[in-house]
């Protein structure tokens, strides 16, 4: 079979079918339905257009495919996640984070679960897997992003609740969040983190406007705490497990990432093919240009270099093994790789790459982000020669 960027999966029938019909609900169906509504990437979203989509991609049996069978879920491993988030993204659907439940969403608290007692299962979580809930993380501070222990959140002990103060910032999903999981440092200690669940309601806490990132997405807030009391019974897992749960999920998460940025500079590639294809210079396509095809080549080659390396590690992890290393390795590649991809798919674009609006203008804004989000591309560089050397 020739090679085609647009993988196949012939070799696992359960996730050819699942591929099949996330293909067919975002053309036939979600796309359609962001541009009858005009939403795009940059569109300020309203909960009951999220909960739609929720809704939706729940009877479709996407909403929280990756969980254990038990909670709703297929069980699916990481290399068939992997492949569906690829997908997501290579589709050009601006909603195509609220499918899986990638923005406050089963995702976002299948991590935790572990954590949770019963009566937080119920009443936080399980909801948030229905649908019915939203959730958002919350451990980012001004200056505290890869030197998270410098936060300056703290949690004073008061009877039967914890007295929050603090400022947190980059929370996604908090605009329309019922609840956040809140990593904060124990009062009395300069080393002891813990993590609550905090009802964005609850009196002394405030969810505010966030910074508009460069990729023009608002999905970010900042949630500020005021001697806001949270009741004992909201301690997610242990005193001092707060940066086990709040960053114990970063080495998966950053694998995680790479998929979707694989699928975003696939479209990129997917658009730059179809004007070299049909813009004419000098009497003659883009692509019939020597130079235009040697740009498309090392988009390709990139493209397929990162998505080797990501489901190279992805089936190891399902194997149960450790991916530390690999998954920071993956996650340097992928962003810079990706991002040469959108930077050439500019240049063959040309004035039009570079205009506002135009959607590779658009995922080049998106793409330059994730050489810092999630971890900066000299932060993974540190933790891979950390481990190795």
């Amino acid at each position: 079979m020739p090679f085609t960027l647009a993988p196949r999966y012939d070799d696992n029938p359960r996730l050819e079918d699942l591929v099949g019909r996330l293909r067919a609900y975002l053309t036939d169906e979600l796309l359609p339905y962001e541009r009858a509504h005009g939403i795009t990437p940059e569109s300020k979203l309203d909960r009951p257009t999220l909960e739609g989509v929720w809704k939706r991609s729940a009877e479709l049996g996407f909403y929280g495919i990756s969980l254990p069978p038990e909670l709703g879920g297929q069980g699916l491993n990481f290399t068939e996640l992997c492949a569906l988030k690829e997908e997501l993204t290579a589709s050009g659907a601006a909603l195509s984070h609220s499918v899986l439940g990638d923005m406050g969403g089963p995702l976002r608290v299948g991590a935790v679960l572990k954590y949770a007692t019963d009566e937080q299962r119920e009443r936080y979580l399980l909801p948030v897997v229905r649908g019915e809930r939203a959730c958002c993380f919350s451990l980012t501070e001004q200056d505290a992003g890869s030197d998270v222990r410098r936060m300056r959140t703290t949690a004073t002990p008061d009877g039967d609740s914890y007295v929050l103060n603090g400022h947190k910032v980059f929370s996604s999903a908090a605009p329309f969040a019922d609840f956040a999981v809140v990593v904060a440092r124990m009062a009395d200690s300069e080393e002891t983190y813990s993590a609550f669940l905090v009802d964005l309601d609850t009196p002394g806490c405030r969810v505010l406007d966030g910074a508009v990132p460069m990729s023009g997405q608002q999905m970010e807030g900042d949630l500020v705490f005021e001697n806001c009391r949270v009741p004992v019974a909201n301690l997610l897992g242990e005193i001092g497990q707060g940066l086990r749960i709040g960053i114990g999920r970063i080495t998966l998460n950053r694998l995680l990432h790479c998929p979707s940025l694989i699928g975003a500079a696939r479209r990129a590639w997917d658009l730059s093919v179809g004007h070299a294809k049909t813009r004419v210079a000098f009497g003659q396509p883009l692509l019939a240009l020597q130079a235009i095809q040697h740009k498309l080549a090392d988009m390709a080659t990139d493209l397929y270099a990162a998505r080797s390396m990501v489901l190279a590690t992805a089936a190891k992890a399902d194997r149960g093994e450790n991916v530390a290393v690999e998954a920071n390795m993956c996650k340097l590649f992928t962003a810079e790789a990706c991002f040469r991809t959108a930077d050439q798919a500019v240049q063959i674009h040309g004035k039009d790459g570079l205009t506002r609006g135009h959607e590779v203008e658009q995922i080049f804004r998106s793409l330059r982000m994730f050489r810092i989000v999630t971890g900066t591309s000299e932060i993974h560089k540190n933790a891979i020669v950390k481990a190795l050397v």
